[in-house]
């Protein structure tokens, strides 16, 4: 491949790199967003109720978090070929992670079923409100793991492309250091999450430190790209 053509190619998946970034947070802020606008306050029977008028509101919220793993992929190939000149093998690895985390993505599958056992009155009609609860609280319980599970994924490959990030002058070393550290800290919570869930709403605010990185990230990936720069000049 000539210089300019692998050039053009990294410029442009840097590029996308950005966007991708940027539009996973608004897909996953905004559907979780929505799906708390839409399940309010209240009791059982009050946020079924909720839940029932704003069905499609709700779909989709769903719809929008399950596309977050569907453009998981594209982010994490993305970041592969603009990455993979300071270090093949851990670029690769760092993509086999991001990978395992948007696989994970297919256990909507656990919520699209949850809402249903709520909503469908074939469902709601033959089990009574506690059989009712006692399920929803198992798909919860499923979805809960599941989610932390592909967050540990998440936080090794995003601590592995902050790492080799680190290496390349495509980011400030100030930024690729933080990101690192707010890959790391979302091991953490997601390990914690799952030894103790109760204490999984106390520690929503660990999410804040990876938000700035990625945003950041991202708009210095769409507005600057990323050129090919001699290996000579990685920091090893």
């Amino acid at each position: 491949m000539s210089t300019t053509s692998e050039s053009s190619v990294q410029m442009r998946y840097a590029r996308i790199a950005g966007f991708v970034y940027l539009l996973l947070i608004v897909l996953f802020m905004g559907g979780q967003f929505l799906i708390d606008h839409v399940t309010g306050s209240g009791a059982f029977a009050e946020r079924t109720a909720h839940i029932i008028a704003g069905l499609p509101l709700y779909r989709a919220a769903l719809v929008m978090q399950f596309l977050a793993s569907v453009f998981t992929v594209l982010l994490a190939y993305s970041l592969y070929v603009v990455l993979k000149s300071a270090d093949e093998h851990i670029a690769r690895l760092a993509l086999y992670f991001r990978l395992g985390e948007a696989f994970g993505g297919l256990t909507t599958f656990v919520t699209f079923a949850a809402l249903a056992l709520r909503t469908e009155p074939k469902f709601t009609q033959s089990l009574d409100t506690g059989q009712l609860k006692a399920l929803l609280d198992l798909a919860h319980a499923a979805d809960f793991a599941s989610f932390n599970i592909g967050i540990v994924f998440f936080s090794f490959g995003s601590t592995l492309f902050y790492r080799l990030f680190l290496r390349t002058p495509y980011l400030p070393r100030a930024l690729s250091a933080f990101g690192i550290f707010a890959s790391a800290l979302t091991f953490v919570m997601a390990v914690t999450c799952l030894v103790m869930p109760a204490w999984g709403d106390a520690l929503q605010v660990v999410w804040i430190p990876i938000f700035i990185a990625e945003i950041a990230t991202g708009i210095l990936l769409l507005v600057r790209g990323a050129r090919p720069v001699p290996a000579t000049t990685f920091v090893r």
